[in-house]
C-alpha cells in the first residue's frame, strides 16, 4: 500500500466533521450551502484502460482532492460571513481566491458598515 494512502482516513475524519459544521452552522446563520457535488468527482476508475491499482489511486485522489477544495469553499463561506476582510498584503503572498471581493485591509468604514448588516 503506498505511503500516500496514509492521510484517507484523517481525511474521512476531517470529512465527517465538516458536514456536521456545515448541515448546523450553515442553517443557523443563514448561509447558503456548498454543493459539495461540484467540488467532488470520481469518475477515473471507470476507464477501461486502468488497471485496478491506477483506479484505486484515482478514486483516492479524485475524493481527497475534491473534498480538499469543498473544504476550502466551506471556510470560505465561513470567512466571508464572519470576517469578510482581505489579508494585508505581503509580498509573495497567496491571496485565496474567494477573498478577492472581501473588504480591504485597511478599511474601517466600510467594516464598519459591514458589520451593521
Amino acid at each position: 500500500m503506498p505511503f500516500i494512502y496514509a492521510m484517507v482516513i484523517p481525511v474521512i475524519i476531517l470529512d465527517i466533521f465538516l458536514e456536521i459544521y456545515h448541515r448546523v452552522a450553515f442553517p443557523l446563520y443563514h448561509l447558503k450551502y456548498v454543493k459539495r457535488s461540484r467540488y467532488i468527482a470520481i469518475d477515473r476508475h471507470k476507464l477501461s484502460y486502468l488497471n485496478i491499482f491506477e483506479k484505486i489511486s484515482c478514486m483516492y485522489c479524485g475524493y481527497v482532492n475534491g473534498f480538499l477544495a469543498y473544504a476550502v469553499a466551506v471556510a470560505g463561506e465561513t470567512e466571508k460571513y464572519w470576517c469578510g476582510i482581505q489579508h494585508k498584503k505581503k509580498p509573495g503572498f497567496m491571496q485565496q481566491p474567494h477573498s478577492k471581493d472581501f473588504l480591504l485591509y485597511s478599511d474601517k468604514k466600510a467594516f464598519k458598515e459591514f458589520i451593521k448588516k
